[in-house]
C-alpha cells in the first residue's frame, strides 16, 4: 500500500459580506449579542446565481493550480456537502464538468459538518489501496439556502464557501512527506436529531445546548486518540483546525485536547459556520497566511450533523 499526502489546498468565498449589523436589521439581535454567544463578526453569502458546485469548483481550481497539476491529473473527485439541491447529477460530477476532469470517479459525501474529514479519509484509503492516484477532496456548502432568516438562533451562525485539497500517493516510509494520518471517526445516531437539515423546503435547525455539551465533553478524548494514531502527542501539533461551528465550542475544545503549542484556527469569526467547507477553508487560510509551514503536523477534526465526528493528523503541504 502507498502512503498519501496533501499536495496543495485552496479555498473560495463569495464576495458579499453579511455583518452582524446587517442581521440586526432582519431579526431581533445585535452585534454584542452575536459576538458574546458565538464569536462571529461577519460571514459571506452566495448569490442566487452562485450554486454549490460553482463555489466548489473555484476552490478546487485554486488547489490544482497550487499543486501544479491539470484537471487531467485527477481520477477521483469527492465533494462533501449537505446543501445540494438536486439528487443527480451530484456535486462531484458537476465540479468535474466545470473543471474539465475527463473521467473521474465522482461521489458526494453527506456527513454535514464532518463531511470534509470523512471525505479526506475516504480519499486517503482509496489512494492507499491503489484505486486512485490523485483525488480532489472538496468541502462546499451554501448554508444560506437552508437557513430560516427569521430565526435569530440559527441565521446568525451560517455562511457560504468552499475549501479543497489535492490528495496523492506518497512513499509510505517518508517521514518528512506531508502525509495523512489514520482517521478516528464515529457517530452518535440516537442524538442525530440535535443537528438537522430537514423538511420541504429544507431548513437548518439544531439543539444548541446539547451540541455544545457533547462537543466540549465527549470529543476531546476522540481528538487525542486521532493524535495517538498518528504517533504524536497533542503538544506536538503545530495547528488545530476544528469544525468552525462556534467560537465558544472551538476554544474550550482546543484547550481540552491539550494542543498547548498549536495555532488554533478561528476563521469562524469572519466566515461563520460554513458546514463541510469550514475545515478546508480555515486550513487553506492558515497555509496562505504562512501561519503554518510545510511538514507541520495539523489536527483536522470535524463534528456536527448526525452527531458524527472524524479527525486525522495531516502534514501541512
Amino acid at each position: 500500500m502507498n502512503g498519501t499526502r496533501i499536495a496543495a489546498v485552496g479555498h473560495y468565498q463569495p464576495a458579499k459580506v453579511l455583518t452582524n449589523e446587517d442581521l440586526a436589521g432582519l431579526v431581533d439581535t445585535s452585534d454584542e449579542w452575536i459576538r458574546s454567544r458565538v464569536g462571529i463578526r461577519t460571514r459571506r453569502i452566495a448569490g442566487t446565481d452562485e450554486p454549490v458546485d460553482e463555489l466548489a469548483a473555484h476552490a478546487a481550481a485554486k488547489a490544482l493550480a497550487s499543486a501544479g497539476l491539470t484537471p487531467a491529473d485527477i481520477d477521483l473527485v469527492l465533494v462533501a456537502t449537505s446543501t445540494a439541491v438536486d439528487r443527480s447529477p451530484n456535486m462531484a460530477a458537476r465540479v468535474a464538468a466545470r473543471l474539465g476532469i475527463p473521467s473521474p470517479a465522482a461521489m458526494d459525501v453527506n456527513v454535514v459538518c464532518a463531511g470534509f474529514t470523512h471525505a479526506l479519509a475516504t480519499a486517503d484509503h482509496t489512494v492507499r489501496a491503489g484505486a486512485a492516484s490523485r483525488a480532489l477532496v472538496i468541502g462546499a456548502d451554501k448554508m444560506s439556502d437552508v437557513t430560516d432568516w427569521t430565526d435569530r438562533t440559527t441565521c446568525v451562525l451560517v455562511g457560504d464557501g468552499a475549501g479543497a485539497a489535492v490528495v496523492e500517493a506518497a512513499p509510505s516510509d517518508s517521514a518528512s512527506a506531508p502525509g495523512i494520518g489514520p482517521v478516528l471517526w464515529g457517530s452518535v445516531p440516537e442524538m442525530g436529531h440535535a443537528v438537522r437539515i430537514e423538511g420541504r423546503p429544507a431548513r437548518f435547525a439544531q439543539e444548541g445546548q446539547s451540541v455544545y455539551r457533547w462537543a466540549t465533553t465527549q470529543l476531546p478524548p476522540f481528538a487525542r486518540r486521532a493524535c495517538e494514531r498518528a504517533g504524536l502527542a497533542p503538544a506536538d501539533l503545530a495547528a488545530v483546525v476544528l469544525h468552525q461551528a462556534n467560537l465558544r465550542i472551538i476554544e474550550p475544545l482546543a484547550e481540552k485536547i491539550g494542543a498547548v503549542n498549536a495555532v488554533v484556527a478561528r476563521d469562524v469569526t469572519e466566515s461563520g459556520n460554513t458546514s463541510a467547507a469550514s475545515i478546508p477553508l480555515a486550513f487553506s487560510k492558515l497555509v496562505e497566511q504562512g501561519a503554518i509551514s510545510t511538514g507541520d503536523p495539523v489536527l483536522l477534526f470535524g463534528f456536527g450533523g448526525n452527531l458524527s465526528y472524524a479527525g486525522q493528523v495531516v502534514r501541512c503541504p
